[in-house]
């Protein structure tokens, strides 16, 4: 009898067990803030807006870039129309805070990856895959004649503060023993606005920004980038750490603008490419990237078509460097490390499956 109230009892607390645990799952789900942008059907999407190629306002009030395509491939991931966004322009030291207090939704402004920031112990952010691999560089007059870090010994440098930027070139000159003098700026255009007011002998950021600011000067072929790569500037997309849900959709959505890419699927092929899928069931990992088979959108509580639904709007990783970095574009920069893993860079995605 004894040993039959015990079994009942245990049965009882198992059950109570699970159904709180259920309840806890349930909870942290509807507290996700993917949940949030679905049921607000708008994406807020930090930027900064000042960065020609990157997240930049037009004078029609639309923003154009790498960053703010990367915001439109989330947004039409999650609510299925990538032009449902509210574009937040923050500067570097504004960022962070937007996040962690709910401001924005997510964060797609040239911001590096790095432990502290990613870390519960520092900014407790997230980050998704980088979607751009940069180095922090220099930019000085040509008439200035200095061709290497040794000449901006005793000279003064504008630098955006709060950033990493700061840090590097603070790193690096004092690596090579060499005295300077930091003017800190709170912004990018306040760093090229002190550049160009002759302020400081050289302004620092990250080669790519160098070149996007340089591309809206007056004179831009009297101004040169040093061949001095000062850092590593691996530049993602972050989002709240305490967000699992919100960071596994925004990790997958950029992996399949890169998966896209490596297996040839374009804006203007995606149809087509979900046609040859649906017609032939041997094609398993099409069918799966796709959302045909596997279910594994709902893994990561979007629709099963949500690659289909990114490509559509966006196109492919490649695509979206074309137009924005390309060649072609106002502000041309190679490519280099951000090819394929297949033609020489370090882009490359997980599996789909």
């Amino acid at each position: 009898m004894i040993k039959k109230i015990m079994r009942r009892l245990v049965s009882v607390i198992v059950g109570l067990a699970a159904l709180s645990a259920g309840c806890a799952t349930t909870n942290q789900d509807n507290s996700s803030r993917l949940n949030l942008i679905k049921n607000r059907n708008e994406l807020i999407c930090g930027v900064s807006g000042k960065i020609p190629g990157f997240s930049f306002l037009k004078s029609d009030g639309t923003y154009q870039g790498l960053d703010v395509d990367i915001c439109k491939a989330f947004a039409a991931a999650i609510i299925g129309d990538s032009e449902k966004i509210q574009y937040r322009p923050l500067t570097a030291a504004e960022r962070f805070t937007a996040i962690k207090t709910g401001e924005i939704d997510l964060l797609s402004r040239n911001t590096t990856f790095t432990l502290s920031r990613d870390s519960s112990g520092g900014n407790g952010l997230t980050f998704a895959p980088v979607v751009f691999h940069d180095g922090q560089g220099l930019m000085v007059k040509k008439e200035s004649k200095i061709s290497g870090l040794k000449d901006l010994a005793n000279k003064s440098i504008c630098v955006g503060s709060g950033t990493t930027t700061e840090q590097n070139i603070n790193d690096a000159f004092e690596s090579a023993s060499l005295p300077y003098t930091p003017i800190k700026y709170q912004d990018l255009n306040q760093v090229v606005a002190g550049y160009l007011q002759g302020r400081c002998s050289a302004m620092t950021s990250d080669r790519s920004q160098l070149a996007a600011a340089r591309s809206g000067f007056k004179n831009p072929q009297e101004h040169i980038i040093l061949d001095d790569v000062l850092s590593k500037e691996p530049l993602a997309p972050a989002s709240d750490g305490q967000d699992q849900k919100l960071a596994d959709a925004m990790r997958w959505v950029v992996f399949s603008l890169i998966s896209a890419e490596e297996q040839g699927i374009t804006k203007s092929n995606i149809d087509k490419k979900v046609q040859i899928a649906k017609n032939n069931p041997q094609l398993k990992p099409l069918r799966r990237f796709l959302g045909i088979d596997g279910g594994l959108g709902e893994k990561i509580g979007l629709s099963n078509d949500f690659v289909v639904k990114v490509i559509s709007s966006t196109g492919n990783y490649g695509e979206i460097y074309e137009r924005h970095l390309g060649q072609n574009s106002e502000v041309p920069i190679p490519r280099g490390q951000n090819e394929l893993y297949k033609k020489g860079g370090v882009h490359i995605s997980p599996p789909f499956n």
